[in-house]
């Protein structure tokens, strides 16, 4: 007996490493299935492609670019998905599988009905094709580009930032444009656009969501009858949310189908809002009856149209991103076919579906984690900061192309967040508002924000941390595109 029972600890020990060991395995595997579901999806891309175009031209090479195209639509759907519906995951609006579910059929309807028929083959005039010797020089340059921005987004998704994916392909198209044909084969006035959108975007879009969260403050919040002010107030912003998304629709969603100028979408918006606010004044109405007068009620009130606001951006963003996917791996496909180099080009219904179905994996495998940076890790967002992110990424869009500023979605929304939680920090510490409504009401300050007036400096709700790693993904973004594009272009070369 006495044996057996020294005999206990080492067996239990054992047995403890032996457990170790199967998590240890189990948490690999888990780590290694979406990655081996990546390219599973990659290699059927190419095998369904090589069996449409098996007698066509250029074949081989038509196949390789799908492959890469499939690879450049899963990293869009993994890093630029998220600021669409990133928001209303971490205001708790939506759940991360309800966001999953809309994004990805929002994404792909976008892609496939408004996602265009014709793109430029050289995005959008970043490089002279004239620059170019011939039509493989061309194919070589678009596939560097392609591979290159893809790598980027990849690394940028697995360090957690957020960045531009048009930004990403238009610096591989100026890397491989510059490696292929000389530094004066880039369009630098269009370059030089590009490089003032990284700052014109996020603060375009955070001036305009700290604008609209300072009137919900102001109007509803530190109201002493909170409910009676949303029945005035939130109808209103919903209509102007509709009005601004029809508009965005109208002028960017579904540009390709119907030739609509601005004035014209923003007589569609204009009616679009009047009719909601028509419809929303009596649902509003009607929802907060018997509702407490707390800001608990109040997020309740924003949560549907977040919620529609969500789908909204990815079904615009799909029918306009799907293109840094599809647009090059359509000009490989046009060239290869024709041995020329041709100023536009037709998208192929298969090129048209690798980007729609790649991006929507890309955001069911590789999404989650994104979406949770830019909705809880850079400041605390509730359905109402959310909705000012959701509406500021509308309106932005539509003025910067009334102005003829460019303008990238990702910058944008995620500098509305930005906007918001700086907002934050500067209201809680300044505004005599607030502390005459504490004053007021000691039982029921807004708990969402610090209440105590004795502290000496005001609380930081920005994580510093994160919205230096953001900026610097930004501004690197386009040359590090272009020196990974130059690289592999070079290489190809080599090779060649």
């Amino acid at each position: 007996m006495p044996q057996s029972s020294g005999m206990k600890p080492t067996l239990d020990k054992d047995l403890s490493k032996v457990g170790q060991i199967e998590q240890a395995s189990h948490s690999v595997s888990r780590s290694l299935l979406m990655p081996g579901l990546a390219l599973v999806f990659i290699a059927l891309c190419a095998l369904v492609v090589s069996s449409i175009i098996h007698d066509t031209p250029g074949s081989v090479v038509i196949v390789m670019a799908a492959a890469i195209g499939a690879y450049m639509a899963l990293n869009i759907g993994a890093n630029d998905v998220a600021n669409n519906v990133g928001p209303a995951v971490g205001s708790k609006a939506l759940s991360m599988m309800g966001a999953l579910a809309i994004a990805a059929i929002c994404e792909s309807a976008g892609a496939l009905i408004a996602g265009g028929d014709v793109v430029g083959t050289v995005s959008k005039g970043i490089i002279d094709p004239a620059g170019l010797s011939d039509a493989n020089t061309f194919i070589l340059l678009m596939m560097s580009a392609l591979i290159a921005a893809a790598l980027w987004i990849n690394i940028a998704t697995v360090f957690g930032a957020p960045v531009s994916t048009t930004h990403s392909i238009v610096g591989g198209v100026a890397g491989a444009g510059i490696a292929a044909a000389g530094v004066a084969a880039v369009n630098w006035p269009t370059m030089g656009q590009i490089a003032a959108s990284w700052v014109i975007s996020p603060l375009l879009g955070g001036i305009i969501a700290a604008c609209f969260l300072a009137f919900i403050k102001t109007a509803i919040i530190y109201q002493d009858d909170k409910i009676a002010a949303a029945r005035r107030w939130v109808p209103l912003l919903v209509a102007v949310m509709a009005g601004a998304f029809s508009t965005y629709l109208a002028t960017k969603g579904l540009k390709h189908l119907i030739e609509i100028t601005l004035p014209q979408a923003c007589l569609i918006g204009l009616g679009m809002a009047v009719l909601t606010w028509l419809v929303s004044s009596p649902l509003i109405k009607r929802q907060s009856r018997g509702m407490e007068n707390r800001n608990k009620s109040l997020r309740e009130l924003f949560k549907l149209p977040l919620i529609f606001s969500a789908a909204l951006l990815s079904f615009a963003h799909g029918a306009n991103d799907v293109a840094n996917a599809i647009g090059p791996l359509a000009a490989i496909v046009s060239t290869a076919q024709s041995g020329a180099v041709a100023a536009k080009v037709g998208i192929p219904l298969w090129v048209m579906a690798i980007g729609a179905l790649g991006i929507s994996f890309g955001l069911i495998m590789f999404g989650p984690k994104l979406i949770r940076m830019v909705g809880d890790q850079i400041t605390k967002l509730n359905p109402m900061r959310a909705f000012c992110v959701a509406l500021s990424a509308a309106i932005t869009v539509i003025v910067a192309s009334a102005l003829g500023l460019p303008v990238s979605s990702t910058h944008i929304a995620v500098g509305a967040v930005f906007g918001v939680g700086f907002f934050r920090e500067w209201y809680t510490a300044n505004s005599r508002r607030r502390r005459e409504y504490i004053a007021r009401n000691p039982r029921n300050p807004d708990r969402d924000e610090p209440v105590g007036g004795d502290q000496p400096r005001y609380r930081r709700l920005v994580r510093r941390h994160h919205f230096m790693t953001i900026i610097a993904a930004w501004v690197i973004t386009v040359p590090a595109a272009g020196g990974l594009s130059a690289a592999i272009f070079l290489v190809f070369e080599m090779l060649g």
